[in-house]
């Protein structure tokens, strides 16, 4: 079992940039993919970026140049870089790991950081 601790979120003007970080522990050696999901009030959770173990990167476009994940494999953790932040960003970010390449389930997750981004 994997255990995902995200820190980092807070409030920020637009326009500003914050940085999430995500610490697993537990049975890491079985993580492949790390990802962040994003949940607004009222919306269903959405894929924000993942990066598999080699560095391989995707994101969903909305975040595209703004946005930039990556992550420490000695440390066993990842890490979003969220630049030109919108108010529309604003929302619980949630960390998320999988041991396969392209996961359509993912595993395990995190309990979630707020983001709020002020107009």
């Amino acid at each position: 079992q994997v255990q995902l601790v995200e820190s980092g979120g807070g409030l920020v003007q637009a326009g500003g940039s914050l940085r999430l970080s995500c610490a697993a522990s537990g049975r890491t050696f079985s993580i492949y993919t790390m990802g962040w999901f994003r949940q607004a009030p009222g919306k269903e959770r959405e894929f924000v970026a993942a990066i598999s173990w080699g560095g391989g990167t995707r994101y969903t476009d909305s975040v595209k140049g703004r946005f930039s994940i990556s992550r420490d494999n000695a440390k066993n953790t990842v890490y979003l870089q969220m630049n030109s932040l919108k108010p529309e960003d604003t929302a619980v970010y949630y960390c998320t790991a999988d041991r396969t390449t392209v996961p359509t389930k993912w595993a395990s997750w995190g309990q979630g950081t707020q983001v709020t981004v002020s107009s």
